[in-house]
């Protein structure tokens, strides 16, 4: 196809000024519109974006656009917030930043999504495509550096390709194992002539996913479902990113199996639920961990064996056990574990026929067994007259309403939310789980909050991580979003300092957080409301206090920082290796 006169000239030369294109933008249906009305028409509500020079055409084009564009403090905040939108609403999120630094402040948030395969659509600014190469100014290579943490990655050439484009990374993203889309979006593609016609398919001849799994495989695990004495199923992210929760409950009440879960899988049972054995590994319940080590049959639904289960030691996990591993990425399959019975397909249609096809196999020796250990193992603390961040928790449990969202940040909190928060439903406890990110909460909490804007969202921090993303406290001001943010403060770095505890005969290096400001008059300069809690008898009054009060509150809870997370598994050791309590 030709390319028009305003197009030839804002693409070739070098002599156009900045302010050349922009007069252009102005008067044309350009690559700006046209990425606008594609949104747009893939149901597009909400970008989470930071502006800059390069994309000055995209964000004028926005100002006469119905999507409503949220600024968060810094970039990296933009594709949490996304990330967690997508994951509360089932939608795709949409970010977007600036070249250079834009861009490269998003790639711990591209690397989170990508980890625990959210899907997002990144669109990035990007110098005029007569000086891609040429090192100017704000220019990096955003595609490059993000293609080992993307699922697929564009950098747009002609802005009569945007549509087919979006539309393909949109599919992308949302489709299969779902995952991070970048777009790249040179300075002079958005000013330039554009097609504002929207493809109605997509044609990509090579992207395959599968959707339903192999008949005869099902028929086989059902089999072996029916024959087993000691089985688990051990469910992951992917039961709740496939909607495969009714599925899942169907079969483990109809065979009467127990179930543990990944930090990503919280949410795919009941935690109440009385086939939920609980969360597995690192942070585990002690009874989950043995029943893996126990189990005859390991029945694996959307999860990657990642190390926080296996501990890295692939040839001590679940040793007993055949392996049944559904997953919709045949990558997954063999990849850690050798499945016996491989399943590649999405977990709700494999769970649907698998539900068909499934006897309860005979087991009561085996509840047996479960119910003693749980008797001996209870997950619990004991309340020493201090301020116990697992009493705080439960707190917050019997307080909230059952549609609350809690969102987490990463560290010791992150794990007694895991343990002690009552989760009931799917999508319901987000959390940076794969990449274990820091400052994750906040930002992560505004995109949930803007998801389910009339649910209560609870962020569970820590003074290091809410460091990480204090910004952020500007934005839930400024689109006045009620979050209320759960501080567990212990003034170091909580986790780090456990491990070097055990790890390291309490040899702590770097750890202290020495200056930490006063949170409570910290938020109060943002224009938050906040009460400081040191005592048991304050806890239920400060969270209802900051229920019902309207807008953002903060509860800075005062916690020991000899508190920690039981039971530990330590790094290397096995999954019965356990640490709990004095032994």
């Amino acid at each position: 196809m030709d390319q028009t006169k305003d197009e030839k000239l804002i693409a070739r030369d070098p002599e156009i000024t900045w302010e050349d294109e922009e007069s252009l933008a102005r008067d044309t249906y350009n690559g700006a519109k046209a990425l606008l009305d594609v949104l747009e028409q893939e149901g597009v509500e909400l970008i989470f974006g930071y502006p800059g020079g390069s994309l000055l055409a995209l964000y004028d084009a926005l100002l006469d656009s119905s999507i409503r564009h949220i600024l968060p403090r810094h970039e990296q905040s933009a594709v949490h917030a996304a990330d967690a939108y997508a994951r509360v609403s089932g939608k795709v999120g949409v970010c977007l930043a600036t070249s250079g630094p834009g861009a490269a402040n998003m790639v711990t948030g591209i690397a989170n999504a990508y980890m625990d395969s959210i899907p997002v659509v990144i669109l990035t600014g990007q110098v005029s495509t007569h000086l891609l190469g040429t090192d100017s100014f704000q220019e990096v290579d955003i595609t490059g550096i993000t293609m080992p943490i993307t699922k697929h990655s564009y950098l747009v050439k002609d802005a009569r390709d945007i549509p087919r484009i979006v539309k393909e990374a949109f599919y992308i993203a949302g489709t299969g194992r779902p995952g991070p889309v970048l777009i790249d979006l040179p300075k002079n593609i958005m000013a330039a002539d554009a097609s504002d016609s929207y493809p109605s398919k997509v044609a990509l001849k090579s992207y395959k996913f599968f959707t339903k799994g192999n008949a005869g495989q099902i028929a086989e695990a059902a089999k072996a479902l029916a024959q087993s004495k000691k089985p688990v199923v051990y469910a992951g992210g992917g039961v709740i990113t496939s909607r495969a929760e009714k599925g899942l409950r169907d079969l483990i009440e109809k065979a009467n199996i127990p179930v543990v879960t990944t930090l990503m899988g919280i949410g795919s049972l009941p935690s109440t639920h009385p086939n939920h054995l609980g969360m597995v590994g690192m942070h585990g319940t002690i009874t989950a961990n043995l029943a893996i080590d126990e189990c005859d049959l390991l029945l694996a639904i959307g999860v990657r064996f990642d190390d926080r289960v296996t501990s890295g030691l692939k040839h001590r996990f679940a040793t007993k056990a055949k392996v049944i591993h559904i997953d919709i990425d045949p990558a997954e399959i063999g990849k850690v574990i050798r499945a016996n019975i491989p399943i590649v397909g999405d977990a709700k249609l494999v769970l649907e026929e698998f539900l068909l096809k499934a006897s309860p196999p005979e087991i009561d020796p085996w509840w047996m067994k479960l119910r003693a250990w749980q008797k001996q193992y209870p997950l619990g603390y004991e309340p020493d007259g201090h301020l116990n961040p697992q009493m705080i928790l439960e707190a917050m449990g019997k307080l909230s309403p059952e549609d609350t969202i809690v969102v987490t940040d990463v560290g010791q909190h992150q794990m007694w939310a895991a343990q002690f928060y009552p989760v009931t439903r799917a999508k319901q406890f987000i959390t940076s789980a794969g990449l274990g990110t820091m400052g994750f909460g906040l930002p992560a909490a505004i995109g949930a909050q803007f998801a389910e804007p009339d649910n209560l969202v609870f962020l569970v921090t820590g003074d290091g991580s809410l460091q990480m993303s204090i910004h952020e406290l500007a934005t839930a001001v400024q689109y006045a979003l009620p979050i209320k943010i759960i501080l567990m403060n212990n003034g170091v770095l909580g986790m780090v300092r456990q491990m070097q505890k055990v790890l390291f005969n309490e040899r702590f290096s770097q750890i202290q957080l020495d200056a930490n400001p006063d949170f409570v008059k910290l938020a109060d300069a943002y224009g938050i409301k906040g009460l400081r809690v040191d005592s048991p008898e304050q806890i239920e009054y400060a969270l209802k206090t900051a229920i019902e009060t309207k807008g953002p509150f903060i509860v800075d809870f005062t916690i020991s920082p000899d508190e920690v997370v039981l039971p530990f598994v330590p790094a290397g050791q096995g999954i019965t290796e356990i640490l709990e309590g004095e032994k």
